[in-house]
C-alpha cells in the first residue's frame, strides 16, 4: 500500500487523468440524457464540452494557467451555445483552487473573478422557471460560495507552502552559516593549539639542548656539574611533557580526565619561575616587577607568560653565548606592561620583518596573534644599542 501512495505522488498526472476519465464518462452520460430530454440538436456538443473540461482536470498540475484559460473558454462556449450546466462543470472549482494554490498571481485572480461570475451567469442564462427572483439570488449565492471556498482553500494552500519553502531556506542558510562559524572556530583553535605547542617545544627543548651541551662539555672535568645539567634536563623534559598533556587534553573529547592529570594554565605568577629556570640553563636575567600586583583576567595572564617564555627563548637561540636578558613587568592603571631586552647580538633582520622567512620568525608571528587576541599592542625589533626588545602593552579588561 505504501508503495502504491509513493507511485501516486510520484505520478500525480496519472490520478488526475484517472479522475478526468470518470468525470468524462458521469457528464457523457448524464449529459446525453439531458439533451435527450430537452429534445434539442445540442446533445452533439455535450462530449466535446466534457472532453475539454476532463482535459482540464487532467492537465490542472502540469500548466494550471493555460487549463484556466481553457476552462473559461468552454464556460463562455457553454453559454453561448446553451449547453445546460454538465457534470464535467465541476472542473471550473478543480481548477479554480489549483490555479489558487500553484499558478501565477495574474491567474489566481482571474480564476477567483471567473468563478465569482460563473454562477449569476448560469443563472441569468438558464434561470429557474418555478423560482421567483429572490430566489435565483439565493441561487446564485449559493452556487457562487463553493467557488470562493475553493479559491481561498487554494490561495492558503499556496500561504503554507511558501511559508515553510521560506522555513526550509532559513534553515538551509543557518546550517550554511553554523558550518562556516564551526571551519573557523575549528581554525582558530589549530592556531591557539599550535601556538601553544610552539611556546612549550621551542622553550623547554631550547633548554634541553643548552643543558645537553653543557654536560657534554664537564662531563669528564666536572661530573657533579654535569649530573645537575642531566637533572635539568630531566624536570625540563617532565614540565614539557604535563604541559603537552594538557594541550592534548583539550582535544580528546568524549572522555573523562582527571583534572590532576593536567598542569593549570600558567600565568603571570609562573613568570618568575621561568625566569630562575632560564637563570639554571646558564642564561642570566634580570627580573623585576613594578606596580601593585593584582588578579588580571585568564587571556593576559597567559598572554604574558608566553610572551617572556618566547622572547627568552629567542635570546637563547639568536643572543650568543654570553648574552643577558632582562625581563620588566610593570602594572599600569588600565594594563600591563611587559619589556623584554637583551644585550645579544640579536636576531637576523628578517625573523622580525613581515613575520618571518621561510618558514622562520613564527616565535614572533605567534607573539602578535596572542596580543591582537586580547587587544594589546607588541613592538618588537633591535636595541640601539645592541641586542633584540620587546615591548608589548596589554589592557586590563574584566575577565567575562
Amino acid at each position: 500500500m505504501q508503495r502504491l501512495y509513493d507511485f501516486l505522488r510520484r505520478h500525480p498526472t496519472w490520478v488526475d487523468g484517472f479522475w478526468a476519465v470518470i468525470l468524462f464518462g458521469i457528464s457523457v452520460v448524464g449529459g446525453a440524457a439531458t439533451g435527450a430530454s430537452r429534445g434539442t440538436d445540442r446533445a452533439a456538443l455535450v462530449v466535446p464540452v466534457v472532453l475539454l473540461l476532463s482535459l482540464v482536470v487532467a492537465l490542472r498540475r502540469r500548466m494550471p494557467e493555460r487549463m484556466l484559460v481553457l476552462a473559461v473558454a468552454v464556460g463562455l462556449g457553454q453559454l453561448a451555445a446553451d449547453v445546460a450546466p454538465l457534470p464535467a462543470d465541476f472542473a471550473l472549482l478543480v481548477i479554480v483552487y489549483t490555479v489558487a494554490a500553484t499558478g501565477a498571481r495574474w491567474a489566481s485572480r482571474l480564476a477567483l473573478t471567473a468563478g465569482l461570475c460563473a454562477a449569476p451567469f448560469a443563472t441569468l442564462r438558464w434561470p429557474s422557471e418555478d423560482t421567483g427572483t429572490a430566489g435565483n439570488i439565493a441561487i446564485t449565492v449559493f452556487q457562487a460560495v463553493p467557488f470562493a471556498l475553493a479559491w481561498v482553500l487554494g490561495d492558503s494552500i499556496r500561504t503554507r507552502r511558501a511559508y515553510f519553502a521560506q522555513l526550509e531556506e532559513r534553515a538551509a542558510r543557518l546550517e550554511k552559516e553554523r558550518e562556516a562559524q564551526s571551519k573557523v572556530a575549528v581554525a582558530a583553535e589549530r592556531a591557539r593549539i599550535a601556538r601553544e605547542l610552539h611556546d612549550v617545544v621551542a622553550h623547554n627543548v631550547s633548554v634541553m639542548v643548552v643543558q645537553a651541551d653543557g654536560a657534554a662539555y664537564v662531563l669528564d672535568a666536572a661530573p657533579d656539574q654535569a649530573k645537575n645539567a642531566l637533572e635539568t634536563i630531566s624536570s625540563t623534559g617532565r614540565q614539557a611533557l604535563a604541559e603537552m598533556r594538557r594541550l592534548l587534553g583539550v582535544l580528546r573529547t568524549g572522555e573523562h580526565q582527571e583534572a590532576g592529570e593536567y598542569v593549570p594554565q600558567p600565568g603571570v605568577q609562573q613568570i618568575e619561575d621561568l625566569v630562575e629556570q632560564c637563570r639554571e640553563s646558564g642564561l642570566p636575567v634580570d627580573f623585576k616587577i613594578e606596580g601593585t600586583s593584582r588578579e588580571l583576567p585568564s587571556g593576559v595572564e597567559l598572554t604574558a607568560y608566553r610572551i617572556v617564555q618566547e622572547a627568552l627563548t629567542n635570546t637563547r637561540k639568536h643572543g650568543g653565548p654570553n648574552a643577558g636578558a632582562s625581563v620588566r613587568l610593570v602594572y599600569f592603571d588600565d594594563g600591563l606592561g611587559l619589556l623584554v631586552e637583551d644585550d645579544g647580538k640579536g636576531a637576523p633582520h628578517e625573523l622580525y620583518e613581515e613575520g618571518g622567512l621561510d618558514g622562520q620568525g613564527h616565535g614572533l608571528i605567534g607573539m602578535r596573534e596572542r596580543v591582537g587576541m586580547v587587544g594589546g599592542t607588541l613592538d618588537a625589533g633591535p636595541r640601539p644599542g645592541g641586542g633584540f626588545r620587546i615591548s608589548v602593552l596589554l589592557p586590563l579588561k574584566p575577565a567575562h
